[in-house]
């Protein structure tokens, strides 16, 4: 059998968790995955650097881009050589606390989401990575929800963009909107473009996915435990809710259950809830509108963030301290890792 190995980039929290200091011994970690009998090597600190809770790589130029999730939060860039990851610059990421990084397709502009300020940051690249130590645009929101706890403000968690290119998206958790940015089709850089959609007060969305043909929206909503459903209308850029499904089947745990990544591997959707630490699994009708395909209890703890890779799910196993390795539902591979938040394929 011959093995077919892909590069993993791991991004990780303080060894404590999220929310506590940083600069403790967590950075960037890289690991091998065997695709073909679905194993890991062993897991290698390639950069200590302080909170990389989330990384992206811009494809073009090989820069990878990673947060350092605090209250006075940055981005840095590195690019990935023979024997590490050479610094290539640090910039203010434009806000407290940011969760996630999206590079602009055309490798322009770094679109950077600040958990705390709720405050979406743009940021110029270039083949060398970021072209300044601040961000170009920075835009916040206002607004409330009903879980005084966690609603408190905006709370920006992901962004994506819609389907044609032309408009930024970003779940903001705290106010239950689906917040759009038009871009520019030179430059990358934004303009507010006003509310896509409205979620039922508390549900608090945080990731989300198109379908294959862009008709439909798959949005992980972390506080009331749902898979909420928009029906997408390109021309207005708008999304209506057409269905919401609840992330774990009736009855099957009594742990507050907290939905976390959500991902698309052909007409499954697939979502990790934790709490229950489960891997739900969705089927897409021809109408988008999903049907419940079966849920499998994870061997980890806190499964934070996963990476669908040929036909294996890596799932990052937050409070375990665990990178564990699925086909099929069945765990092929699990290792140590300290606080893993985040899995991207290299």
């Amino acid at each position: 059998m011959t093995e077919q190995r892909r590069d993993l980039w791991i991004g990780t929290y303080p060894a404590a968790g999220a929310g506590t200091p940083v600069g403790r011994g967590e950075g960037i970690w890289r690991v091998g995955l065997d695709t073909t009998t679905g194993t890991l090597t062993a897991p290698e600190l390639v950069r200590a650097t302080p909170a990389p809770s989330f990384l992206a790589l811009d494809r073009a130029s090989g820069v990878l881009y990673a947060v350092g999730e605090d209250g006075q939060g940055t981005v840095s860039a590195f690019r990935p050589t023979g024997t590490g990851l050479e610094p290539l610059g640090t910039a203010s990421s434009g806000g407290a606390d940011p969760c996630h990084l999206l590079v602009d397709p055309q490798g322009r502009a770094l679109y950077v989401t600040n958990y705390s300020s709720g405050t979406l940051a743009v940021f110029r690249i270039g083949p060398d990575g970021l072209t300044g130590t601040a961000p170009d645009q920075i835009f916040g929101h206002s607004g409330t929800g009903p879980v005084a706890d966690r609603q408190d403000g905006p709370h920006a968690h992901f962004a994506a963009l819609a389907p044609g290119g032309a408009h930024l998206l970003v779940s903001d958790l705290g106010t239950d909107q689906l917040r759009r940015y038009r871009r520019d089709p030179e430059t990358g850089l934004l303009a507010d473009d006003g509310i896509a959609a409205t979620f039922a007060p508390g549900s608090g969305p945080r990731h989300l996915v198109f379908s294959a043909d862009g008709r439909i929206a798959y949005v992980a909503c972390e506080l009331d435990d749902t898979v909420t459903v928009l029906a997408w209308d390109p021309a207005s850029a708008t999304g209506t809710v057409v269905q919401h499904v609840p992330a774990q089947e009736s009855g099957s745990s009594t742990v507050e259950s907290f939905p976390s990544h959500i991902d698309r591997d052909g007409h499954r959707v697939l979502v990790t809830t934790r709490g229950p630490d489960r891997l739900a699994t969705f089927a897409a009708g021809p109408d988008g509108l999903l049907a419940p395909a079966g849920q499998v209890s994870l061997p980890g703890d806190w499964p934070r963030h996963f990476a669908i890779v040929e036909d294996l799910v890596v799932v990052a196993d937050q409070t375990s301290g665990t990178l564990t390795v699925l086909r099929d539902g069945v765990p092929t591979a699990q290792i140590p890792l300290p606080a893993p938040a985040c899995v991207l394929p290299a």
